[in-house]
């Protein structure tokens, strides 16, 4: 607070002086029916005394209240005290840059002005998708990048001029609400960590496996073959085998079976090899718990499908994952698309590029406009249909330039952005829900 004869520059209104209204020290004034207009600003209080006055903005400030100190906050990114600014004004907001009409608060040494609710963003976070803590950045002296970043929880445009999460060690870049959003960021005591710039991450190896052993030979090389297994999700033994089977679905994927695989000799149980050396226990970026692998019926929270058999599963959360979600990083490639996509995670709704279906979970590519939800991007590179002869090959653009699209098994037309599976010994184009069915990850015993 700075006096200068009979003006006051207060934290209440920092862009005028206050003046001392001469006029409330003589004499008694009658507001009449607007006497909410003589309220003091700070107390809301009417009373006949001494008061200072803006009359710009129309407000007062008893005298005795204009002496009280000034109310701070200490945020923790920022090494001066903010101070309220009990009026409400347009401005933008140094921090996330956005402007809008509230009460800020001000450092006066920096005039850095912050929304309120910018003010408590923590120094610190950790997020599931980075192993290190990213601390909050806000001056372009700490973070100079001419070039345009991208936010790798969202995979959209960072403004470097204004407030951000950055890990130097990686170059790791995310906006203020994403790296926040209770589905980004990791709850953890952060005070519990020697080394504060990197969080120790699950170890994938698991101490058990998700099998018992119950017969293995040694090959020539030293190389040990299991033969036979006592897996968690089938009550036989299953034994190794390499032989071709005839259109067989894993009950671990729900995929077609290809050798080598396990087999249960009393009853038509399958599991790739692959798939029966599943850590039990993995972490997913779409989730912050550790996820178990156990065998269950669940609609998975990736691609949204119905599925039946191996889930990796936080079921304290209700979370479950089907086994080919649960593969795949916060970074694809993809035969689909020429440029590396990575997961875009937000909380409004992205469109696919391949199926137009809308998911707040989608790979964007940072090149262009490209999207791609899980559905999509899991889908089986070749797949076969009913009695027909040759597997159909997931295909990425039209088969050819005539404009005009159908599927060959619902006759309908086909868009032509979407993917599709295609015959090409037939000449045979069909939908991808026309090939793989309602549930493609279901099985049906």
């Amino acid at each position: 607070m700075e006096q200068q004869q009979q003006r006051l520059l207060h934290f209440c209104d920092s862009k005028h002086p206050l003046v001392f209204d001469e006029q409330t020290s003589t004499v008694e004034i009658d507001y009449g029916k607007d006497i909410q207009f003589s309220n003091c600003l700070l107390c809301n209080e009417s009373r006949n005394q001494y008061t200072y006055r803006c009359f710009r903005c129309d407000f007062n400030l008893h005298f005795t209240c204009a002496s009280l100190p000034f109310p701070t906050m200490e945020a923790e990114f920022h090494d001066h005290p903010l101070t309220p600014i009990l009026k409400s004004f347009t401005f933008t907001c140094d921090l996330c840059g956005k402007e809008g009409k509230g009460m800020p608060y001000l450092c006066h040494l920096c005039s850095f002005w912050v929304h309120g609710r910018c003010a408590s963003f923590p120094r610190m976070v950790k997020v599931v998708r980075h192993k290190h803590l990213l601390h909050l950045t806000h001056s372009s002296l700490e973070f100079h990048q001419p070039d345009t970043r991208f936010c790798q929880l969202c995979v959209r445009k960072v403004d470097t001029r204004y407030g951000l999460y950055y890990c130097s060690r990686c170059d790791f870049v995310a906006h203020l609400n994403c790296a926040i959003d209770g589905r980004n960021k990791e709850n953890i005591n952060l005070k519990e960590f020697k080394d504060v710039d990197e969080v120790p991450e699950l170890n994938e190896s698991a101490d058990s496996a998700t099998y018992e052993v119950k017969k293995s030979n040694m090959k020539e090389d030293g190389t040990q073959i299991v033969e036979e297994i006592k897996h968690i999700s089938h009550r036989h033994d299953l034994k190794l085998t390499n032989e071709v089977p005839n259109n067989q679905i894993c009950d671990g994927c729900v995929r077609a079976i290809l050798p080598p695989y396990y087999s249960c000799v009393k009853c038509r149980f399958f599991l790739h090899e692959s798939c029966a050396k599943l850590p039990p226990k993995k972490r997913h970026p779409l989730h912050q718990h550790p996820l178990i692998l156990i065998c269950v019926t669940f609609r998975c929270r990736a691609c949204y499908q119905l599925c039946n058999g191996l889930a990796y599963a936080c079921e304290e959360c209700w979370f479950y994952l089907d086994v080919h979600c649960s593969l795949i990083s916060d970074i694809l490639t993809h035969k689909g698309h020429e440029h590396p996509l990575i997961l875009s995670y937000t909380t409004h709704k992205q469109k696919c590029s391949c199926c137009s279906n809308e998911s707040d979970q989608v790979f964007r590519c940072s090149t262009c406009e490209f999207a791609l939800d899980y559905k999509c991007a899991t889908l089986p590179h070749s797949a076969r249909y009913n009695q027909h002869e040759h597997p159909f090959t997931l295909c990425y653009r039209p088969e050819d330039d005539s404009g005009e699209y159908y599927c060959d098994i619902c006759e309908e037309e086909r868009d032509s952005k979407e993917w599709f599976y295609y015959c090409e010994d037939c000449s045979y184009p069909a939908h991808s829900k026309c090939i793989l069915g309602e549930y493609p990850n279901y099985k049906w015993r």
